[in-house]
């Protein structure tokens, strides 16, 4: 990289056609905010984490800022930081995007400059969790783990999914099961009320490629029993969580898993029971709280009907997911919203004023904070038009905790102690 007028100037970068990552001296670092490339300052930068990934955007140009304020575009590929799970990212990658671009894959595309010498990104710290560091998971010694847990519970059609899933999608909550600690994985249901628009495990072939593959199954009661109580009777801090990657919507299992849960609990009283879903199918989520579960995490990206409609493209209504929180919290279990979170979407005023209302109503114990994992202009062409100038992530995630003290504003479940 070239040296820059001074160590502070936060620099535009660019991937040459062999895929090196040069700076754009004099050019001033971008970031993106919905459609809009803002000049980024300090206050927006973090060093680029140890375990971030740096990807190259094809069919999408890097742009810069010229010193008289004027965007220009750099001869070379946009470049992007894939931030590890715990970060939020602020601003997308700042570029112009050719007319015959392909679509994206299915990444949390986060801005990434040069500072002080060195490459950051613009995003914040949101939660730390060393559960999730990646240095725990993917180790030399997991096939033969895999194969031990095959050995103990032979047949399991859930055990050979989720085997799948650690070495070929390397699934971190699938590996734990393997590595007998912390948050497992269950899945449960082959099929979905809903058609999200970045769903990780199900996509139209013409489409961006799907990140993981979906169960063809239905797992009966025995088989999920058998992996709740492996798992619950000696992982540390154990968690066995329905609801993942690999399948749709587990409410939509509620039966299954509502007796699973019945079983297990008639064998250890160890761990939790967690549940990630849409929430939009109250009866089948009301049958698994009234078996057991003890926490509730919900996939959300709006609370308003407009947006969550365009997103989710679904089968039930905000109302019905609204429906199903207020059954949780009435029932004594704890309920975290898993925010799909989109720079320049969910930080619009009108998304704010929503979120505002919809904790008053609706008191949750806390927010994860997602980075959404999609291509920026594909996700914008299908949502409501902007109206109003976003607040920025900052603000917004400090206007929240502010009326709300007590919502904790995080990125990773937490083990509710019983």
């Amino acid at each position: 990289m070239s040296k820059r007028f001074a160590d502070d100037f936060i620099t535009a970068v660019y991937a040459d056609e062999d895929g090196n990552i040069l700076d754009a001296a004099g050019l001033t670092g971008m970031g993106r905010t919905g459609r809009t490339n803002v000049a980024l300052t300090p206050d927006d930068l973090i060093p680029l984490p140890e375990s971030a990934d740096l990807m190259l955007l094809p069919g999408h140009q890097a742009v810069g800022e010229t010193s008289d304020g004027e965007v220009l575009p750099v001869t070379g590929q946009a470049v992007a930081a894939i931030l590890p799970a715990g970060y939020t990212r602020l601003y997308l990658p700042a570029y112009e995007r050719a007319a015959d671009a392909e679509r994206l894959p299915l990444y949390g595309y986060t801005a990434v400059v040069v500072y002080h010498d060195d490459l950051y990104c613009a995003a914040v710290y949101t939660d730390k969790n060393d559960k999730w560091d990646p240095a725990h998971y993917n180790t030399p010694e997991l096939k033969k783990l895999v194969k031990r847990t095959k050995k103990d519970l032979p047949g399991n059609r859930i055990v050979e999914q989720v085997a799948g899933c650690s070495l070929k999608w390397h699934c971190c909550t699938a590996q734990n099961l393997f590595y007998r600690r912390w948050e497992a994985g269950i899945p449960a249901s082959p099929v979905c009320n809903a058609n999200c628009f970045g769903c990780i495990s199900l996509q139209p072939a013409e489409c961006c490629p799907s990140p993981q593959q979906r169960i063809t199954f239905r797992p009966t009661p025995e088989e999920i029993a058998e992996v709740g109580v492996y798992h619950l009777s000696v992982a540390p801090d154990g968690i066995v969580s329905f609801g993942q990657g690999c399948e749709g919507e587990p409410s939509l299992a509620a039966d299954n898993i509502a007796a699973g849960i019945k079983l297990i609990r008639a064998q250890t009283k160890k761990g939790q029971i967690n549940m990630n879903s849409n929430a939009g199918y109250t009866e089948g989520v009301r049958k698994i709280i009234d078996a057991g579960l003890d926490s509730l995490r919900v996939s959300i990206i709006s609370a308003r009907d407009e947006g969550y409609n365009a997103y989710y493209r679904a089968s039930y209504q905000l109302a019905d997911v609204k429906a199903s929180i207020r059954y949780a919290l009435d029932h004594g279990v704890y309920v975290s919203l898993n925010l799909l979170y989109f720079p320049g979407y969910n930080d619009r005023p009108e998304e704010l004023a929503a979120w505002q209302a919809f904790f008053r109503e609706l008191p949750v114990q806390m927010i994860q904070v997602r980075n959404l994992n999609v291509d920026p202009d594909a996700f914008l062409d299908i949502m409501p038009e902007e109206t109003s100038k976003p607040v920025g992530t900052k603000t917004f995630l400090e206007t929240l905790h502010k009326e709300f003290p007590q919502l904790v504003i995080g990125s990773f479940s937490h083990y509710v102690e019983g």
